[in-house]
């Protein structure tokens, strides 16, 4: 490579994509991975376009709920008792269809302005950090201030009005904070800026948004962060039991300004991994057909006072009549998830509570063979700057290469989110070729990888033989994407 700026670097690699993809094919037939090669397994179940297969226990569960007739509400308080054996009495629960219409309606209901009173709303805000994954929720805003509005343009499959500019809700803005210690650098073929976050410092960063919430106090409505505990997400910095410093912070900051604290936990697991109680939050949402292996749909954990207004909205907070809890018409009717998928989630959960080593096992088996496969990475100059983090609240290992860059030097190449979409991100490239792409998410420096997609059986047991042919997979993508960008020791 004899490119002088980092931009022409990575448009020489975005024209080796050919050589890329011919190398990939020749390390699939050496691993054997050809005679595979038919997309059924991939390295991360994150994404609900492809989940991972249900086990045992949740289709069982849903074979016997459909032998008799069983109303809503005695399924949806079966829930609510389970949740309170878990966060305790003064949590309450609700389930949506997905995930995003669990954070819609939290948003809408604990942070977006009223609209039925005399005379004009007023605007709100809520602030969120400008990290990894900002768009999600902070999508819901307008982003404040204006020069990080092409922050949600291209970040999905589709960009126009429709497909991302219409979540936005009426007079709600996203107040942008940089954490301290983040670095934006910008990176990846599409060449768009990244967040770089595991040098985050979380006192600094907590005195620096508490100075900015005090000065938007008098449109202040909320706190919102996503709900993962990983350096990548800039939580390196933890307490003694393992609960990052920056949230518990934030957690501090909403009780101090009397607002609500939401945190998207996304594709993570709830139960053995961080929730609104550790942190001082008032609500959590979580995808549960992502890691955990749930049906499609979104889990929001919260304390009663705000979970109230969202179960009304949802349509399972009582009868006009009397009788503390209901299922029926009311403003997020569309956002209903179905009896079955009521009943795969609880199954989910009781096996999260009563038999966590069920679930834990494979995360653990997998974080070690991921670190083995990497104890040969070439060039081994960067093997002590990879950051490899199991992390039960993400469901697996989170491998961080940011740090592969110093001094001036290139590191691995970093591809941002809009490569990943675009499919111009050469080691996604790569592990596609080799039929290990599915669910691939890889950007910003992170890689997620978690069991569960092809790689466990039925029973939820870690099929040992294919996370090993993943991992050496993934391990081979990268080495072919640093050749390809002219590194070599």
């Amino acid at each position: 490579m004899g490119s002088r700026f980092k931009f022409q670097w990575y448009q020489e690699i975005y024209e080796n994509f050919p050589r890329i993809r011919n190398d990939a094919r020749k390390a699939a037939q050496e691993f054997g991975l050809d005679t595979l090669n038919d997309g059924s397994f991939g390295l991360y179940p994150g994404s609900s376009s492809c989940p991972g297969l249900l086990p045992n226990y949740v289709l069982d569960a849903i074979v016997k709920a459909n032998k008799e007739v069983i109303p809503m509400r005695k399924v949806q308080d079966e829930l609510r008792n389970l949740i309170k054996d878990i966060f305790g009495d003064d949590y309450d629960s609700a389930v949506t269809n997905t995930c995003e219409a669990a954070i819609r309606v939290t948003l809408e209901t604990l942070m977006a302005p009223p609209i039925l009173r005399i005379g004009d709303t007023y605007r709100c805000r809520f602030l969120t950090l400008y990290g990894e994954d900002t768009e999600y929720t902070a999508g819901y805003g307008r982003p404040f201030p204006p020069q990080y509005k092409n922050l949600f343009v291209d970040k999905s499959v589709t960009g126009g009005e429709l497909a991302v500019e219409a979540k936005c809700l009426p007079n709600l803005d996203s107040l942008l904070v940089k954490p301290v210690g983040t670095k934006y650098e910008v990176h990846g073929i599409k060449y768009n800026v990244v967040p770089l976050m595991t040098e985050t410092n979380a006192e600094k960063s907590i005195e620096k948004i508490k100075t900015i919430a005090e000065k938007h106090i008098t449109s202040l409505t909320g706190f919102v962060t996503l709900g993962y505990d990983t350096p990548g997400y800039g939580y390196g910095e933890k307490d003694q039991n393992g609960v990052p410093l920056l949230k518990k912070g934030i957690g501090r900051l909403s009780q101090e300004f009397e607002v609500p604290y939401a945190l998207d936990g996304g594709g993570g697991v709830p139960v053995i991994g961080l929730g609104p109680n550790d942190v001082n939050g008032d609500i959590m949402m979580w995808s549960m057909d992502k890691a955990a292996r749930a049906p499609i749909c979104g889990l929001i954990v919260g304390k009663e006072e705000v979970m109230v207004p969202v179960r009304k909205g949802l349509g399972v907070g009582g009868q006009k009549y009397g009788e503390v809890s209901s299922h029926g018409k009311a403003r997020y009717s569309m956002m209903d998830p179905g009896r079955d998928a009521v009943v795969g989630l609880i199954a989910v959960l009781k096996m999260l509570h009563e038999n966590s080593e069920k679930i834990t096992k494979p995360i653990d088996q997998y974080h070690e063979i991921l670190v083995e496969a990497f104890k040969s990475f070439e060039p081994n100059r960067f093997r002590d700057k990879l950051i490899f983090t199991k992390s039960y609240t993400m469901g697996g290992t989170e491998l961080n290469y940011e740090q592969t860059w110093e001094e001036g030097k290139f590191g691995i190449p970093i591809f941002n989110m809009e490569d990943m979409f675009a499919n111009t991100n050469p080691i996604i490239v790569a592990l596609d070729e080799m039929g290990v792409g599915l669910g691939a998410t890889i950007y910003s420096g992170n890689m997620f990888l978690t069991p569960g997609l092809g790689t466990l059986d039925e029973e939820g047991n870690l099929i040992t033989e294919r996370a090993t042919l993943a991992a050496q997979a993934l391990v081979r993508a990268v080495e072919i994407t640093c050749k390809y960008a002219g590194l070599t020791d």
